[in-house]
């Protein structure tokens, strides 16, 4: 499944859409044909989010169009109400539960656009429609992006074949699209989402010995994070809605080293060890911090991600984040010890440290319309390194 990264105006989580209704043809006498139609499930699911016990979003409507340019007032609009509106914590949805958001008939076709339209956060009330709480932290109003009226616009790409059903997930990542706006104590939603179909195919596995709500497991195709995950607090986790191929299933940890498993296959559900869980070696962590300008201006939209060039192949990505959304800063925690490595055999895993590339990663920033700027570190013999992308 490849995963394509969606900005809405203004959401976050996941949809599916699974197809339910029938057409019906006219007959003989001269009788009009009535339009065919088929039936759009929708539901939402989340990738993991870092440093957050919650992020809840509440849901009104859902519109789709087959006009990928269409705007709030055009015709070819079909809504999906959500009544009443549905306050859903994204961070229930992790390991691929879903929340089923509904079906709806729809002519039947390709459709390009999806909009999910937020109940707004009016004042004084308690508790927000939208929010989010920091571990540790109390909880707090999600700024949702402006234009909410109109919806939050995703670009899709799927069919409705008439009499059938069509079942898609938008997969919500809570990590990437919830940002803190510098010391204002505000927090600001700029929605990454891919939209999915829902497949029966997943990666599935367990850890042992690290903190499972700081652990991500990531299904990656070259050196790019397709799905995310966190484990469970007994260490399982799962990857579904892939789609066929094979994958490199990566697992970050803080103060731990990097695990690699490589050539993993996907079509149906892959079990990537087993009985055993894997175990991440200890490792001291450095903070890659820095900024992204324009000039001195914050390029307050963009992302920074670190990736790793193992030394016989493939390369993956170790960490990725949104930039503070007032001064554009960031800070990336990664491992000074060798990722280590195995490659996926259906039997116990062999890993084996990479020493050669311990502690280089290439980190890169980028933002919409501008170029992708790549710097090198070495935190080999350093816990810091700082880095300033001006464009």
């Amino acid at each position: 499944m490849k995963k394509s990264q969606l900005k809405w105006m203004g959401l976050g989580a996941w949809f599916a859409m699974v197809a339910a209704a029938v057409v019906a043809c006219g007959g003989g006498g001269g009788a009009a044909p009535t339009t065919q139609t088929g039936t759009l499930r929708l539901a939402m699911t989340d990738a993991p989010a870092c440093g957050y016990d919650h992020v809840w979003v509440s849901v009104d409507r859902v519109g789709v169009n087959m006009n990928g340019n269409a705007g709030d007032g055009d015709a070819g609009w079909t809504d999906l109400a959500i009544s009443p509106s549905r306050r859903i914590d994204l961070l229930a949805l992790s390991n691929g539960v879903l929340e089923e958001l509904g079906a709806v008939p729809l002519p039947a076709g390709h459709y390009s656009q999806v909009r999910l339209v937020l109940s707004p956060n009016t004042a004084g009330a308690s508790p927000p429609p939208n929010a989010v709480q920091p571990t540790g932290g109390g909880v707090a109003a999600l700024t949702t992006p402006s234009g909410q009226q109109s919806g939050i616009k995703l670009q899709a790409n799927f069919d409705v074949a008439a009499g059938q059903m069509a079942d898609m997930v938008l997969d919500f990542d809570a990590c990437s699209s919830v940002v803190k706006a510098g010391n204002s104590g505000q927090y600001l939603l700029k929605p990454v989402i891919s939209v999915i179909p829902r497949t029966v195919s997943a990666i599935t596995g367990s850890v042992a010995g690290v903190t499972m709500s700081g652990t991500t497991v990531s299904a990656q195709q070259g050196g790019a994070t397709v799905r995310a995950t966190t484990p469970d607090a007994s260490g399982n986790f799962s990857i579904p809605f892939l789609s066929p191929g094979t994958y490199t299933l990566v697992i970050t940890a803080d103060a731990h080293a990097t695990a690699v498993v490589t050539s993993v296959p996907a079509g149906s559900t892959t079990t990537v060890v087993s009985p055993l869980p894997i175990t991440l070696p200890s490792s001291t962590m450095a903070d890659a911090t820095g900024s992204v300008l324009a000039g001195t201006t914050p390029v307050t939209d963009a992302t920074v991600r670190a990736t790793q060039a193992l030394s016989a192949g493939p390369s993956i990505e170790v960490a990725r984040k949104a930039v503070d959304a007032s001064a554009a800063t960031f800070d990336l925690r990664l491992p000074q010890a060798a990722p280590v490595k195995a490659p996926y055999t259906g039997a116990a895993l062999t890993f084996t440290p990479d020493a050669s590339v311990a502690g280089k990663y290439n980190v890169e920033a980028s933002a919409a319309g501008r170029a992708v700027l790549t710097k090198p570190v070495d935190v080999t013999t350093s816990t810091t390194a700082t880095l300033t992308f001006t464009y």
